[in-house]
């Protein structure tokens, strides 16, 4: 499989998350998270310099995405858009826990044309 090389903010070239990245406002990255690297990334963010993360996939027109944004009277702001189900949801919550296995849970149902399909068993 052929990967794109990217650049980041600081100059450094990186290699293209398989299936989706997580940017935040400050620059840090995560290619293809976990639920774990999601708490980390909302945790860190805040209200001056690190406002929101977002995740989304690695094309040039990508057709969904989901990011959190630090809210002003405390808790998060949660946007989750899929283009090709016409889905758009905005909600708000406090618990970072829950946000990042929410998030893990809707992106786990995207679609990404180069994962391979699961194997459907017969019983």
């Amino acid at each position: 499989m052929l990967t794109a090389t990217r650049v980041n903010r600081r100059g450094k070239a990186t290699m293209r998350a398989q299936y989706y990245g997580a940017d935040c406002e400050n620059g840090d990255r995560i290619d293809d998270p976990s639920e774990d690297a999601l708490i980390m990334l909302i945790s860190d963010l805040n209200d001056s310099d690190n406002t929101f993360v977002v995740v989304q996939p690695d094309e040039d027109t990508p057709v969904w995405f989901a990011s959190v944004a630090v809210l002003d009277e405390g808790g998060y702001e949660i946007v989750r858009r899929d283009i090709t189900r016409n889905e758009h949801e905005v909600t708000t919550a406090t618990s970072v826990n829950d946000i990042a296995h929410d998030l893990t849970i809707w992106m786990a149902a995207r679609d990404f044309p180069a994962r391979p399909t699961r194997p459907v068993s017969e019983s």
